[in-house]
């Protein structure tokens, strides 16, 4: 192999099934709680937000999940996506590391979202729904809905964190180019942004204010359905699509990952690269170390508490246990956008709390650090998200140097920054700073979680 190290699969390699960890796991994820009872969900609890293909695929215990053939038929404008070892980086690393990242950045809305997204709109067309509405941080998946929404002929309403909705204009334009009207969130529209404008004018949003009013507008229109990007167990299983590639890509190059890493905000891209390669190692198969990522600024999986708790503001949703900051958490405005979730996907946190995987969090000025570095010797301006699993495995490559050992480290990059170049240019004028978020104000956050009894 040589600098040029490519790994393509062809159309006829696209997976025919997702991947359902549930079904390996050695013990199953706690239920999902209705908040006004305590008790399990039932199937028809949700069916006010979510279409019944959905809703079976969010329960199911089934390994493999078929992947309908007009979905499959739209993945091919971008998948499969290709794997690249990082030879430049390993050299400027001075590491015995071999570096191999999967790049989710070809996709049309520029980064893994669409998995889901085009997924998603597919049944809820199926299902009769005419529109569909969303919150987004970054934009990262608002603009991969509005594009799933154009294909199926769907409306497409997106609640976008206010702090990224005024840092990325960018963002918001794409999604206004494929037809989505965009809400910069907490809004007046809803009865959740009123609550929240009302004590705080100047609020900057948080992906659980604009989940709570997505929520509110699709709940009270039966012609509207809500869509979520990441945290709910068939947005996960959406995403395996990338790490099922990427195992096949593997096995071409005749290497497999000893370490695999990816940035987990909602958890959606951790789970689409990890999962697969965990679902393996729990059949009997090759051992692998897999690291969470997170930003020090919102560390639910290395601060938060492991409890039931609300996914949104206004406690609109279902109890879900998870790790979590609190739903009251609203987090600073750093510029990784789509990681700034109070809480952690039920089967994200559920692997970590089976001691499957690792937690770590990254500063702010860390993760910028690594993505230029990363950026000036393979040629890819990362988004910020993604900066945080470049910085991620950059440690791990270190300590690969550091240790004299030849491991192999696989990691997720989800997505380009071609549309968050403001975040590049404040981070060349030393405009960014760390945060790591006080334990007195998490502790505070964490006070007002639901009690729930048993837990």
């Amino acid at each position: 192999m040589d600098e040029k190290t490519k790994i393509l699969l062809s159309e006829e390699n696209l997976p025919a099934f997702w991947y359902n960890i549930v079904a390996d796991l050695p013990a199953p994820p706690p239920p999902a709680l209705h908040p006004a009872t305590g008790k399990p969900i039932a199937p028809s609890d949700l069916a006010v937000l979510f279409p019944p293909a959905l809703i079976d695929q969010e329960v199911s215990v089934q390994r493999d999940i078929p992947i309908p053939e007009e979905v499959r038929a739209l993945y091919r404008l971008w998948r499969p996506t290709p794997l690249y070892r990082a030879w430049r980086w390993e050299k400027a690393l001075q590491t015995p590391a071999r570096i191999y990242y999967k790049y989710e950045g070809v996709s049309p809305a520029g980064s893994h979202k669409p998995n889901t997204a085009v997924a998603q709109a597919f049944y809820n067309r199926q299902a009769g729904v005419r529109r569909l509405t969303t919150e987004t941080g970054a934009g990262q998946w608002g603009s991969a809905l509005a594009l799933a929404c154009n294909f199926f002929g769907l409306e497409c309403q997106v609640f976008m964190v206010r702090v990224s909705y005024d840092q990325k204009p960018y963002r918001r334009g794409l999604m206004e180019t494929y037809g989505a009207e965009v809400v910069a969130s907490p809004s007046l529209r809803t009865q959740a942004g009123q609550q929240v404008l009302a004590k705080d004018p100047n609020c900057q949003g948080s992906l659980g204010i604009a989940i709570s009013e997505a929520v509110e507008v699709a709940a009270a229109d039966p012609n509207t359905n809500y869509a979520l990007g990441s945290v709910l167990n068939h947005v996960l299983l959406h995403q395996t699509v990338i790490g099922l590639e990427a195992l096949e890509q593997m096995s071409i190059v005749g290497d497999e990952p000893d370490i695999v890493v990816a940035c987990t905000g909602g958890g959606s891209n951790f789970a689409g690269i990890a999962f697969p390669y965990l679902g393996r190692m729990l059949r009997g198969g090759r051992t692998v170390e897999v690291r969470a990522v997170e930003p020090a600024a919102c560390p639910s999986l290395t601060k938060g508490r492991y409890t039931y708790d609300f996914g949104d503001t206004a406690h609109r949703t279902p109890l879900l246990k998870m790790h979590t900051l609190g739903s009251s958490f609203v987090p600073p405005g750093i510029h990784a956008g789509g990681l700034r979730y109070h809480g952690m996907a039920p089967l994200v946190s559920h692997v970590l709390a089976l001691n499957l995987i690792q937690a770590e969090a990254v500063p702010q000025l860390d993760a910028f650090a690594a993505g230029v570095e990363f950026a000036r010797a393979e040629g890819i301006v990362p988004a910020p998200e993604a900066n945080h699993a470049i910085a991620g495995a950059r440690r791990a490559a270190l300590q690969c140097r550091e240790e004299g050992r030849s491991r192999a480290i696989l990691f997720n990059l989800c997505g380009h920054g071609h549309f968050d170049m403001q975040a590049y240019i404040d981070y060349a004028a030393g405009r960014l700073q760390n945060f790591d978020y006080p334990e007195e104000e998490i502790a505070m956050a964490l006070a007002a979680l639901p009690a729930v009894a048993g837990d």
